[in-house]
């Protein structure tokens, strides 16, 4: 049984699934549970399709609630109707937590692959991950010591996913001239995310801030890069209400799917907190990081935030890297500001040495099959 929610989520277990597939040593296996597009694709049987569970913010899921109340009761029948020999949540606590203890009570064995962000906030989880997970498998260098100082020893440390495995499909002048995007001029991505919230609360400052850098230099180049095509129709109606009030910058571009390749080519990029801020990383792209929320649930959430960062990027680099602008301090002139000052070529190279310094950090690549290897572990033991 593997379980995911989120789209960062079903990528990883895709990668997970494909890599358990490949050690197999000869063993028949098969998936199900909740599951996304990329997992699907994997072979995983959709008991739940995962595709409408991302919903961020505590209103927002609180309406939702009657769809994950309807999730959980078909997840945890198919548990007990087919007695899976594991079952591998991914990330997604708020409803892998619950889910953990009602598995483990069946007599399943309870892996947790991407460990909830407990460093950062409602650390007290530990609890239920020392009572009833039979093995946390973590993807970032410092959480292992973070579980062991707090008496979890069941803990495996893979590496990140993403290590060697992000990176552009073509180089900066094929991406350019495929796009018809002059390669010898300044380009700027803007990545708002993937859900629809984060979308309509991001892109209008970021917009915004476009619009006013174009009026401080001229030949920028803006690209608005997207997860898929189906936030197509949240970007539209966001930019045309925009030009309302005014012009647009005229070499302003829109592609999906094609992130990698765009961060590439990008000369700084404002990347909206969460798993793409790695990516960039990864990458190399100076960048800025930015995140806004609702004002209800910025002021309930953000007493409960105990570290310093909150972008991946400078966590795992232990400083502040990349500046980060969350709610009030993400204003269209904080961000254009801050975008211009990295296209001087002194703070981009400063940027882009840091960054990879930070990357180093997060292993070799083949996370996935160290994770399967340490599920497979589980499963003999």
């Amino acid at each position: 049984m593997i379980v995911a929610g989120e789209a960062s989520g079903d990528l990883h277990a895709a990668k997970l699934v494909t890599a358990m597939r490949e050690t197999a040593a000869g063993r028949e296996l098969q998936f199900f549970g909740s599951a996304g597009p990329l997992m699907r694709e994997a072979g995983v049987e959709p008991v739940v399709v995962a595709d409408e569970l991302s919903i961020v913010g505590l209103l927002e899921i609180g309406r939702a609630l009657p769809m994950f109340v309807k999730a959980y009761r078909r997840l945890k029948a198919a548990a007990r109707e087919r007695k899976p020999d594991v079952a591998i949540l991914v990330d997604f606590p708020d409803f892998n937590l619950k889910l953990a203890k009602t598995l483990k009570k069946q007599g399943i064995k309870v892996v947790y692959y991407i460990s909830p962000q407990l460093w950062a906030w409602r650390s007290y989880r530990v609890r239920t991950i020392k009572k009833y997970v039979d093995l946390m498998i973590t993807i970032l260098p410092f959480e292992k010591d973070w579980y062991q100082q707090r008496g979890v020893t069941n803990v495996e440390y893979v590496g990140s996913p993403l290590a060697k495995e992000v990176h552009a499909s073509r180089s900066k002048e094929e991406f350019c001239a495929a796009h018809e995007i002059d390669r010898t001029r300044p380009i700027i991505s803007l990545l708002p995310g993937s859900r629809h919230k984060e979308i309509v609360r991001i892109l209008p400052v970021m917009v915004e801030s476009i619009v006013e850098m174009s009026k401080q230099r001229g030949g920028l180049q803006f690209v608005i890069a997207l997860a898929s095509e189906k936030s197509l129709g949240d970007i539209k109606r966001i930019l045309h209400s925009a030009e309302r009030k005014g012009p647009l910058p005229e070499n302003l571009f829109i592609l999906s799917g094609e992130t990698f390749d765009a961060l590439n080519a990008s000369d700084a990029a404002a990347v909206t907190s969460g798993t793409a801020t790695l990516e960039a990383a990864i990458i190399g792209t100076p960048m800025a990081i930015v995140y806004k929320s609702s004002a209800i649930n910025y002021g309930l959430l953000r007493p409960l935030i105990k570290v310093e960062h909150f972008g991946l990027a400078n966590l795992i680099a232990g400083e502040r890297i990349a500046k980060e602008m969350i709610q009030g301090e993400f204003t269209p002139k904080s961000l254009s500001r801050e975008l211009l000052e990295l296209l001087e070529p002194e703070q981009n190279q400063e940027m882009r040495r840091k960054l990879a310094t930070a990357v180093d950090k997060l292993g070799r690549g083949g996370a996935s099959k160290r994770a399967a290897e340490a599920i497979y572990s589980v499963l003999s033991s």
